[in-house]
């Protein structure tokens, strides 16, 4: 039976080679004629002076009865006429436990050169997002090991939150803190467009060599083409549904969307597109959905995703961050004001929402976290009558209450970097707080 079976599918190969040549190169744009392939389908160059360098390019269009193909690496001796052979296959990555502690590129090989471990599965960097019907309500809460979150922002597994901030204000920290201190099994990390010099220092400084055991760092760098810079988002969530239909809980943390959204608008406008929302094409707020539903629940595991969205210019209503928040179960603002005063973590509890907390904490947690939030919002709608010495004492009893307990609420929310909270601790502290203030 087994000599059948394979005989049959050796009959249902297809060894037939499809080839076509190039024609043209448009600025990120290869124009070949042929080869016969589908959107999506990767294909080899030949270039070079004897073509023997094989370059690997996507099919990202079609111009009257010629493809259009996109490079995953940079070009410079590519010329009229070299072959362009089909491979009438998507991208496909390597992935098993034994990756585990690795830092990757986009197409799944070893940054440091080394190669890949036997023994793992070859899966295609782009799936369509679970079933919603197979998707189990988020019920469980997941440490995350950072107070703040914990007590007043608890995250579901299997959550997906955005982290909202303009540069500079502490988000790789808060993702390494993360990363380090999580009750997941797993972190796949995204780090997506960073700076060079930057990527060593987050695995390095902020990830640590606890947090890179139980990672699998997927990195695209700025320099690279835009190809490879959206492959890294889609390579690092494979990863995590690989890890996820194992029956594992993921964290999957990517830094950052927006540069996905940005290397996206690059290939709408190279292939033609029309520019809409501030220069972004259509096919961007087509992808991100796409992207960002593939994680959360499904009937094997979770994963739990954390996306960080650069702000122009601190403007939360900007088109990506607008678009992100409406996809996504909750978002966290890091507030530059917070940060220039030295709170960190510089979350503002104030503008940010964990949409299933309700639904996965105790009541009195919950109560507790409400009231929190309300002497410290009364806190800070005052603080400007305050500072300048014309609010009265005695004027107001729940502005006395947040003078009082405004010093005990920063202790709550401040953090070292290197310190660690479990999540029973965060509930006690709060508790502990609400009865002080009682």
């Amino acid at each position: 039976m087994k000599i059948a079976g394979l005989l049959k599918q050796i009959d249902q190969i297809d060894t037939f080679k499809r080839y076509g040549r190039v024609k043209r190169v448009i600025g990120l744009m290869i124009e070949s004629q042929g080869p016969q392939s589908s959107i999506g389908d990767v294909c080899y160059i030949y270039a070079g002076s004897q073509q023997k360098r094989k370059i690997l390019c996507e099919v990202v269009g079609f111009k009257e009865e010629n493809v259009i193909l996109m490079p995953y690496t940079t070009v410079n001796d590519i010329s009229p006429g070299c072959l362009v052979e089909a491979t009438l296959k998507p991208l496909e990555i390597k992935v098993g436990a034994a990756l585990v502690g690795k830092v990757i590129d986009s197409l799944g090989q070893p940054l440091d050169g080394s190669v890949l471990p036997k023994g793992l599965t070859a899966v295609p960097t782009e799936q369509a997002p679970p079933n919603p019907m197979s998707r189990p309500p988020i019920s469980e809460p997941i440490e995350v090991g950072i107070r703040l979150i914990d007590g007043l922002l608890t995250v579901g597994n299997g959550q997906r939150v955005g982290i909202f901030a303009g540069s500079g204000v502490g988000k790789s920290t808060l993702l390494g803190m993360i990363a380090r201190n999580t009750t997941a099994d797993l972190n796949v990390i995204g780090l997506i467009g960073e700076r060079g010099r930057e990527v060593r220092e987050f695995i390095e400084r902020d990830l640590g060599p606890e947090g890179l055991k139980r990672s699998i760092v997927v990195v695209a760098t700025s320099d690279q083409p835009a190809l490879m810079r959206i492959k890294g988002a889609y390579t690092a969530t494979a990863i995590a549904e690989y890890f996820r239909d194992q029956g594992l809980n993921v964290m999957l943390m990517m830094d950052s969307v927006t540069r996905v959204a940005m290397a996206q608008r690059e290939v709408g406008l190279a292939v033609g597109e029309p520019p809409t929302t501030k220069g972004y094409t259509p096919s961007v707020f087509v992808v991100l959905p796409k992207l960002l539903e593939r994680t959360g629940t499904n009937e094997n595991g979770s994963i739990t995703s954390f996306y960080t969205v650069l702000v122009d210019g601190d403007d939360m209503n900007e088109p990506i961050a607008d678009t992100v928040r409406g996809i996504l179960d909750g978002h966290f603002v890091l507030d530059r004001d917070l940060a220039n005063k030295g709170q960190y973590p510089a979350v503002n509890v104030l503008k940010s929402i964990s949409r299933v907390m309700n639904h996965i904490v105790s009541e009195s947690h919950s109560k507790a976290a409400e009231k929190l939030r309300e002497i410290l919002s009364t806190y800070i709608n005052s603080e400007d009558l305050i500072n300048i010495g014309a609010y009265k004492r005695g004027s107001s009893k729940e502005i006395d209450e947040a003078i009082r307990l405004y010093p005990k609420i920063l202790t709550f929310l401040k953090q070292a970097t290197h310190e660690k909270v479990t999540m029973q601790e965060s509930i006690e502290a709060l508790y502990q707080f609400i009865q002080e203030g009682e």
